[in-house]
């Protein structure tokens, strides 16, 4: 029932380099400017099956505890964490930066756990930069159709 959302993903991310035409350096180096070398290692999440519930472990270094929100809505579970975003203010109080490696941006992750799971009911701790959630397992109330068949005779 748990399942990751491919929303934000790009499932061709290698399919486009097979086109002499198509030039996406400028995407890339985009992305390396906001995320910097390791920002593929964000978000990295482990989910274990329990026998009364789902645990989830999500990597989050350097973040703090206000930087991460957890909602639900529509059956989406959905963890966000934003630091850095503030610069310019900082800047403003403590002075101008001269050189900048640490990350400063956003990041976020969408899992389906069902139209059933309510707020009340996902338990949630933030430590050592790991974020653990547990969510209840819940039985889908749709009921399958059962397929009647006739006999044939002959």
């Amino acid at each position: 029932m748990l399942m990751p959302s491919i929303f934000g993903d790009n499932l061709f991310d290698d399919f486009m380099n097979d086109f002499p035409f198509f030039d996406d350096r400028d995407v890339k180096k985009a992305e390396k400017k906001l995320y910097g070398r390791r920002g593929r290692n964000l978000m990295k999440t482990d989910i274990k099956e329990m026998d009364h519930s789902y645990e989830l472990e999500m990597d989050l270094p350097g973040f703090k505890k206000d930087e991460i929100k957890v909602s639900l809505e529509n059956g989406y579970l959905t963890i966000s964490a934003a630091k850095g975003l503030d610069q310019d203010e900082q800047e403003k109080k403590t002075g101008k930066y001269l050189r900048r490696e640490r990350y400063a941006g956003a990041c976020e992750r969408s899992f389906y756990v069902g139209e059933d799971v309510t707020q009340d009911e996902i338990k949630g701790e933030f430590k050592h930069g790991i974020l653990k959630l547990t969510i209840p397992k819940k039985e889908a109330k749709a009921e399958v159709p059962e397929k009647k068949y006739i006999a044939i005779e002959g």
